[in-house]
């Protein structure tokens, strides 16, 4: 139905007429009706969207329109540039001709709008779509500066409102091709990035400020800085302002005035308004000097001359300015700082302020300097609010902001009114909501949102809900913060944000069953299982994840630290040792097609265990020979037939048993070096210390005691003393026991010599023997032996004896 159509409730005839709109919103029909919230289904399936088409000429005329301010009541001012910003209009002209994108970035009231202005002017037919005028202040995400420009390109065939999903929208954009002129952008990096890439066909000119984001290096803007007027231009460009000549004086005040304002136009604009009002305290404007002042003027008869304004008060000009105003327009000032800077369209002043001519003081601030057109509005320009507040103009705040929410409650609810006419005003209102009291809030969300809602401008309707939501909870209005909490659900479902919307809906419901509100309860129901429905279609329509193809073969690998539900069954590595969870080839379980992916090595020839690593510096084609263990070999059983590991862990235990044999050698020999004098006996040299037999000592007479008598060792068993060798023992096991009848050897002193021994070396236990018998070596020349053994490393031992011995000797 028409979206100014009345319609009034079955269920309450008390009610008034109430605008329900029925809109497009992707792949929803959204009936907005304001007395029991918004209705969503999905579209019919016989039921297809129309194509939207672009405006024609009168079209894009009328959009323009409506994207200026409003035109204000009597002589409209004039726009004039500096010659300074004439070349400046000129190069991005030229610029924008060319297709490329500019950011023209300069501080607030430095004239940006007065100059895009002048540049929308001459870019009218360079693009087909015609230039398209944005507004960017408040704007942080690009969603809805594409929505603009989408709805100043396209309009629906039908008398429906259509908002195209995101797919559609970037499908739509890009088709674009216009001068795009962006004022007050607030956005930069990565978000400005996304609105360049939408619109690929787009040259835009955005007009920022210095404290603005910068934009990425991908974006490729041109830069053009604006900077502020010379001392000549700023002289003339007051001049014009005044409507005369400048007297040395005053030429002398503009001077130091661009000084203090570095140039900027807008303290100019406020400097021939402070003239202006000069002139006519002091009588000198116009030929007013010779006429007699009425009885109705403000001026005296007998005015005293007012001087210049010093420095001061021309760089914050704001509260003399306003003390030379009307009294309308002060009040309007007031409702300003109200409003938190937002002064509200001129047909709404009469109403606010209280007088019916309050309207023609919009036209009284702009021309003091002390209003800036922003977007489709005019707001208080930059320093202005807080040279106001200073003097006293905040204080009445509270209760202006209550009366401008109450004023908009009754507004944005009568029927009369357009969607189109409260989302021109959606600052102002949103403003007012938010320094309203909570009642007054509450009113005012309830009224504005199906508005906002109709009309298309979502991210106002969003905040609306929002803060009545808040508004009605801290005033207990449980009905209320159940219809928000079900918009807000709806709104969410049209924009695909299916967690939030089924947190709205199920706290929207939770709220209407508390009221016993059963028609409530069966919309939030509905719209809660379209949110079901949409999770379903996305779970279904997103792919299964990813999977690497399964290792070939059946190898086994050892698992790294993980769930253990993520491994196989144990498999024990020794008898003695801890079961290690071994991860299969392919998992345990009935999903056999999720094989786990194989680990393959960084290199192709690398080995794949220590055992193939250490395989070179052992071989094992040595010859067998003795070597000495402290420790027997652990009964391990190979894990998957590796022979090669058993190799490589018993090499590593003879490796240490030989290092200690060859430590305790060294002791003893030291030990016979320091308390044994030389002596005839034969020397002897050996790499290895080698046992003697049985019953043999190591001068190669059968079994002496020359130590039995030896007063430092009345046991006879000092230092001297060789164990006697068990047959099968191991080189090193016979130091383990003093053996009675054994000879320190040919050096040493017959039994009561005076030279004391030194302590036997602490020598490891006795262990049961792994290796073959020792060999004693009787030729003249040296010959190595080599065994090799499953549980010992092949070792060559060397031995050097004299022809006369029958033995090898133990000294080194």
């Amino acid at each position: 139905m028409d979206r100014t159509q009345g319609q009034v409730d079955p269920a309450e005839p008390s009610s008034g007429p109430a605008r329900v709109v029925t809109l497009t919103a992707g792949d929803f029909t959204l009936t907005v009706n304001p007395v029991d919230g918004s209705e969503i289904e999905p579209l019919r399936p016989g039921a297809e969207r129309a194509r939207p088409r672009r405006r024609d000429a009168a079209g894009r005329a009328a959009r323009d329109t409506a994207a200026r301010p409003p035109v204000l009541p009597g002589a409209p001012a004039s726009a004039r540039l500096t010659p300074a910003r004439e070349e400046e209009r000129a190069r991005l002209v030229r610029l924008l001709s060319h297709g490329r994108s500019v950011r023209l970035t300069g501080p607030s009231g430095s004239g940006r709008s007065g100059l895009l202005d002048a540049v929308a002017a001459d870019c009218a037919g360079v693009a087909p779509d015609g230039v398209v005028r944005l507004s960017g202040y408040g704007q942080q995400q690009p969603a809805e500066l594409l929505h603009a420009l989408y709805a100043a390109v396209y309009e629906a065939p039908d008398e429906r409102p259509l908002r195209p999903d995101r797919e559609e929208l970037l499908a739509r954009v890009r088709e674009i091709g216009a001068v795009v002129l962006l004022d007050d952008l607030e956005m930069g990096g990565a978000a400005l990035d996304e609105l360049l890439r939408a619109t690929p066909e787009c040259a835009y000119l955005l007009a920022a400020t210095p404290d603005t984001k910068a934009p990425s290096d991908a974006s490729h803007l041109e830069e053009v800085f604006l900077g502020g007027l010379g001392r000549a231009e700023s002289v003339e460009f007051l001049e014009a302002g005044v409507g005369r000549a400048l007297t040395e004086e005053e030429t002398a005040w503009a001077g130091d005035l661009r000084f203090a304002s570095e140039g900027l136009p807008l303290r100019f604009v406020q400097a021939a308004a402070l003239l202006r009002q000069r002139d006519e305290l002091n009588g000198t404007r116009g030929g007013d000097e010779d006429e007699e002042p009425g009885v109705f003027e403000e001026r005296p008869r007998d005015a005293a001359f007012v001087p210049l304004p010093t420095l001061a008060e021309g760089a914050a000009p704001a509260e003399l300015l306003a003390s030379r105003v009307s009294e309308s327009a002060r009040a309007v000032l007031r409702i300003a700082c109200a409003l938190g800077g937002e002064l509200p369209h001129h047909a709404h002043l009469p109403a606010l302020v209280g007088d019916t001519h309050a309207d023609a003081a919009v036209a009284e601030l702009l021309g003091c300097g002390l209003l800036t057109p922003v977007g489709t509005r005019y707001r208080l320009a930059s320093g202005v609010a807080r040279q106001l507040e200073e003097v006293g103009y905040g204080d009445p705040a509270a209760e202006e902001a209550r009366t401008a929410a109450r004023h908009y409650a009754w507004w944005t609810g009568h029927a009369s009114v357009t969607p189109e006419r409260v989302a021109a005003e959606a600052d102002a209102v949103l403003a007012a909501l938010a320094g309203a009291d909570v009642v007054a809030a509450v009113l005012l969300a309830r009224t504005a949102a199906p508005a906002f809602a109709a009309s298309l401008h979502w991210e106002a309707w969003e905040r609306v809900l929002r803060s009545g939501a808040e508004a009605a909870r801290k005033a207990g209005e449980v009905a209320e913060q159940a219809y928000f909490h079900h918009e807000l659900g709806v709104l969410a479902l049209c924009e695909g944000r299916l967690e939030r919307a089924r947190a709205e809906l199920e706290a929207s419901i939770g709220l209407k069953g508390a009221l016993a509100d059963k028609r409530g309860t069966v919309a939030g129901r509905r719209a809660l299982a379209l949110v079901t429905d949409r999770e379903a279609a996305g779970a279904a329509a997103v792919s299964p994840p990813l999977r690497l193809a399964p290792p070939v073969g059946g190898a086994v690998a050892l698992a790294a630290p993980g769930p253990v539900a993520a491994l196989g069954p144990a498999v024990p590595v020794a008898a003695t040792g801890p079961t290690v969870p071994v991860a299969l080839a392919a998992p345990v379980g009935p999903r056999a097609s999720e094989a786990v992916t194989a680990v393959v090595p960084a290199r192709r020839d690398a080995p794949a265990n220590l055992a193939e690593v250490f395989a070179e510096p052992f071989p094992m084609s040595l010859k067998p020979s003795p070597a000495p263990a402290l420790a027997p070999p652990v009964a391990a059983r190979p894990v998957a037939g590796s022979r090669k590991r058993t190799v490589l862990l018993a090499a590593a235990g003879a490796l240490t048993v030989a290092a200690l044999g060859t430590v305790v050698a060294l002791a003893v020999g030291s030990g016979d070096e320091e308390t044994t004098p030389a002596g005839p006996g034969p020397k002897v040299s050996s790499t290895t210390p080698d046992v003697p037999a049985a019953g043999t000592d190591t001068a190669g007479e059968p079994g002496g005691n020359d130590s039995a008598g030896d007063p430092a060792d009345p046991a006879g068993s000092g230092s001297g003393a060789v164990t006697e060798a068990e047959p099968g023992a191991t080189p090193g096991e016979g130091a383990v026991a003093p053996t009675p009848g054994v000879s320190r050897g040919a050096g040493a002193k017959p039994s009561g010599g005076g030279t004391p021994s030194r302590k036997p070396p602490v020598v490891p236990p006795k262990t049961s023997p792994v290796a073959s018998p020792p060999t004693t070596s009787t030729s003249p020349s040296s010959s190595p032996s080599a065994s090799v053994t499953p549980t010992a490393t092949p070792t060559p031992t060397t031995s050097v004896s004299a022809p006369t011995a029958t033995g090898t000797g133990t000294g080194t």
